[in-house]
């Protein structure tokens, strides 16, 4: 069932619901509070609700009490810092002051790809589930947003029943969640879709009535916010499906990119044309080195493990061509690289030694500080593994990079790490990237030339400041 809910709709055949805790409207709480379950909650509180945040993690919660977020996200200091200091938001190590406070209980822990597999790692959803359980004493819906493999919530209903009283009636939802980072804030206040799984009408009210703050803030700004009521499995592969489109639409941009590399074509051009068809679409049509970070290329893992155990494996089969396509491109910069650079490619590879290359972003995207499997630190490992002095500079990221990847040598601006560089790479479409002046930074290299790894610059611009310019899928 899609519904456009606005506040003044009633939700269809259900009616009010009164919170077990006897609050106006739900308390939540968030378990977990890494990027996920951090912008949700600090993001809930800016909606007015009372939200409380959980970790295991001390130094997390210390830092979130303390109105500082420890990863970087536009917007969310702010807000942080405005309803801690409203008392509307607060922060928490104890299962217990947890499980008396909240009414809904959003689960948002990491779910990484397994340490033996391809499959999902559901220790972290497991210790907080059954971590909660033991210490509800009336009646509470426990809501699953991580990523997980379908099926995780009937699982999550079973740990329910063991390690809480049976009397208390506790309840199970899904409700995917859907950021973009760079983007979060905005995505939690106004999301394009609400998708949530429910076995009764208690379950869907709760649900509703704790995200009446979305409804009520569409309303005042004339838009709609569709509303998905579904079963648990459909709510679980919602976010993996999504997950594996968009990474199959980012390779498929990439495959065309290796052909035009072979046959003389132009990606960008090309990307452009069949993005006007409204089929097709233009977003997630920017070839490039390929997707990363925490979300698509363990998500799209985990989906084909859990359809293989499932007995769909054939299905999904096309996900590990999308993966492989997603790897080629970040070797391909280190082909190029040894092209600009004058150097043949044995059997091991090129031989880099003696050249130095500044590498300009480390983050999988802008806007963020995440570097988790981040095809700019990959192709900066690369390039120093083939013998080249690789120096890293990325606007936010330079303290996880140096953390994912310490035997790298990191600069303090961009300026710094072009000075001296027989050659730069452009791995993160970074603003400060993107309008640099190449004829100012031609000036600090050794040699002008160019990947732009993000088909980002303007290539015109910097091939008439004299620079040797390659793109991914360009002439």
């Amino acid at each position: 069932m899609t519904i456009p809910y606005s506040s003044t709709q009633p939700v269809p055949a259900i009616g009010a619901v009164t919170p077990p805790s006897g609050a106006a409207r739900p308390r939540l709480a968030f378990l977990g509070t890494g990027y996920l379950g951090a912008t949700y909650a600090i993001c809930f509180a800016e909606l007015g609700y009372e939200v409380l945040g959980f970790d295991v993690d001390e130094a997390k919660i210390a830092k979130l009490a303390g109105g500082a977020v420890p990863f970087h996200e536009p917007g969310l200091d702010e807000l942080l810092r405005r309803n801690l200091a409203a008392g509307r938001l607060r922060f928490t190590t104890d299962y217990k002051e947890t499980a008396h406070f909240a009414d809904v209980h959003f689960i948002c822990v990491g779910t990484p790809q397994r340490a033996d597999g391809m499959g999902a790692d559901l220790s972290y959803v497991e210790a907080a589930v059954t971590g909660l359980a033991q210490h509800l004493t009336r009646k509470a819906l426990i809501v699953g947003k991580s990523t997980v493999p379908v099926g995780t919530a009937e699982w999550i209903e079973q740990l329910v029943g063991k390690h809480a009283p049976a009397d208390l009636g506790i309840e199970v939802a899904w409700s995917p969640e859907f950021l973009q980072e760079g983007f979060a804030v905005e995505d939690v206040l106004r999301p394009n879709r609400i998708v949530i799984g429910v076995k009764s009408d208690w379950a869907n009210a709760m649900l509703y009535a704790s995200h009446k703050g979305v409804f009520d803030l569409a309303a005042t700004e004339d838009r709609e916010v569709p509303l998905v009521v579904t079963d648990f499995a459909t709510a679980e592969l919602v976010k993996v499906a999504a997950n594996a489109f968009l990474a199959t639409k980012i390779s498929f941009i990439n495959a065309m990119a290796e052909v035009c590399e072979v046959a003389g074509g132009d990606v960008t051009m090309l990307a452009r044309s069949i993005g006007y068809d409204p089929r097709i679409g233009n977003r997630f049509l920017q070839a490039g080195v390929g997707f990363g970070g925490g979300c698509l290329p363990k998500d799209i893992r985990a989906f084909q493990a859990r359809a293989q155990e499932l007995g769909a494996g054939e299905a999904l089969r096309f996900l590990h061509e999308v993966d492989l396509i997603n790897l080629r491109r970040r070797t391909r910069v280190l082909t190029l690289a040894a092209e600009l650079l004058g150097r043949r490619s044995g059997p091991a590879g090129p031989d880099l030694s003696g050249t130095r290359v500044a590498v300009l972003g480390a983050t999988f995207k802008p806007n963020s500080d995440d570097v988790r499997d981040a095809p700019s630190l990959a192709v900066a490992a690369l390039l120093a593994k083939a013998g080249a002095d690789v120096r890293v500079y990325d606007p936010e990221g330079m303290e996880n990079a140096r953390a994912a990847q310490p035997d790298l040598a990191y600069e303090p601006s961009m300026n710094d790490a072009v000075r001296g560089a027989d050659l730069v790479c452009v791995l993160t479409e970074w603003a400060d990237f993107r309008n640099a002046d190449p004829i100012a930074l031609g000036e600090l290299a050794a040699g002008r030339r160019v990947i732009d790894g993000r088909n980002c610059l303007d290539s015109a611009l910097w091939t008439h400041a004299g620079w040797e310019y390659r793109g991914m899928g360009r002439p």
